[in-house]
């Protein structure tokens, strides 16, 4: 098939692109990848399309999940070549699945908003992977997820048992006693203690913003770019008063952050 002529392409013709880049006269570089080479890849085009998302533009979204849907065609077509699976079986598997995991709408199962439907999810779920112990669900929480995400997803797991704190006010209570114990670990100089106390700390801080329905890493991305765009401005404040950033004083840098905020 001659793909430099076509001028609209389908799912289909993105399989057989795959295919041939990955044949011996495909492409060197394609041909030579593996799961693991390019691991990263679908890792940073995800981040990508999430960034499409927060920013609402519809152009770079479709672009983006291009990209993410050729690392899924990738990583489908390198498991084919092993005899493994291909994507035809990646497809009928998440079919399966979504029949399955939807009782609600393909069964005889009720449920009334969105919450029951998401009970109803989770019952399925659990039961399809042979779980019995919500303990077992919180260990099938990806590890490779972003830490402040897991840590959500595994306590909404501990929540479904009953689990959980009565109300926002007994995380914030957490917060406070963790900073203290903090403060003590690093007044001890023991390290290992430090990091420890700093992991619970920030459990307790995704505890809190869980029970105030803040998404936690998204709260921090967007702190993140807060204080990016706060420090250009203190750099061009600076600038103004022929203020060296790199030789300023704390002192001095502290009065221009005040002043930006």
């Amino acid at each position: 098939m001659n793909f430099t002529e076509k001028q609209n392409f389908d799912f289909n013709d993105l399989i057989e692109i795959m295919k041939f880049l990955r044949a011996p006269d495909g492409c060197p570089w394609d041909r030579v990848q593996t799961h693991e080479s390019i691991r990263s890849n679908l890792i940073e085009e995800t981040y990508e399309v999430v960034e499409a998302i927060d920013n609402k533009d519809s152009s770079l979204l479709k672009e983006e999940l291009g990209d993410l849907l050729l690392q899924v065609v990738f990583h489908a077509e390198m498991s084919a070549e092993e005899n493994e699976f291909d994507i035809n079986d990646v497809v009928n598997d998440i079919c399966k699945k979504l029949v399955v995991r939807h009782p609600h709408v393909f069964g005889d199962v009720k449920a009334e908003n969105s919450e029951e439907a998401l009970r109803s999810w989770d019952d399925v779920k659990m039961s399809t992977k042979s779980q019995k112990k919500q303990s077992e669900a919180m260990d099938s929480v990806s590890k490779a997820l972003p830490s402040l995400m897991r840590a959500a997803k595994i306590q909404k797991k501990a929540a479904k048992v009953g689990f959980d704190w009565d109300s926002v006010e007994g995380p914030l209570s957490k917060i406070v006693e963790e900073t203290e114990e903090l403060k003590q670990a690093v007044k001890n100089g023991d390290e290992k203690a430090q990091a420890e106390e700093l992991g619970d700390l920030l459990f307790s801080v995704v505890n809190a913003s869980r029970f105030i329905n803040v998404d936690s890493e998204k709260a921090l991305y967007d702190a993140c770019d807060k204080f990016t765009e706060r420090f250009k401005a203190l750099e061009k404040l600076a600038d103004e008063r022929n203020v060296d950033v790199k030789t300023a004083s704390l002192s001095q840098l502290d009065s221009l952050w005040d002043e930006v905020k």
